[in-house]
């Protein structure tokens, strides 16, 4: 079950019969996941902004104090809606998000790539990429598990 009580499978948007699940990702600009979460299919995208956001961890980086929050934040028309541009610009952080009813060719599909790239590298994961465990919370550690791993191979390199 979610935070709010609703089960994290859900009708699928596509297919009315069938349940659904969706993964939300929140990366950075090499396309390193930084935060992962798991929501029902029949959920509004948007209502995963800011606990996506509240979740990134602190990145060691250069001498100094390690970075909590990032300076841009790219996201497609799903996330469009001004209360939220409201809540991202609160935190310090510039939101650069497409307008919905606006032409295509802003040109954040090139920096959008990099988090679909992600979402790809993350359902190499046979296990991620069709949902096998009726239970929320396994499916939810194979995510994190997945995102960890991908990280890992990273820095390795």
């Amino acid at each position: 079950m979610g935070a709010q009580g609703r089960p994290k499978s859900g009708p699928s948007p596509v297919d009315r019969a069938r349940t659904g699940s969706k993964h939300h990702v929140l990366t950075d600009g090499h396309g390193t996941p930084l935060a992962v979460s798991l929501t029902g299919g029949n959920r509004n995208d948007v209502s995963q902004l800011m606990p996506l956001l509240d979740a990134v961890p602190p990145v060691r980086g250069r001498v100094g104090r390690p970075r909590r929050r990032p300076d841009h934040l790219l996201a497609d028309r799903g996330y469009d809606h001004d209360k939220y541009r409201r809540l991202v610009w609160a935190k310090g952080i510039k939101p650069l998000i497409a307008r919905r009813g606006t032409p295509h060719g802003s040109g954040l599909g090139v920096h959008r790539y990099v988090v679909e790239r992600t979402i790809a590298l993350l359902h190499w994961f046979r296990r991620l990429r069709i949902r096998w465990e009726i239970r929320d919370d396994i499916h939810e550690a194979f995510l994190t598990l997945a995102a960890a791993i991908i990280c890992w191979r990273r820095l390795v390199r």
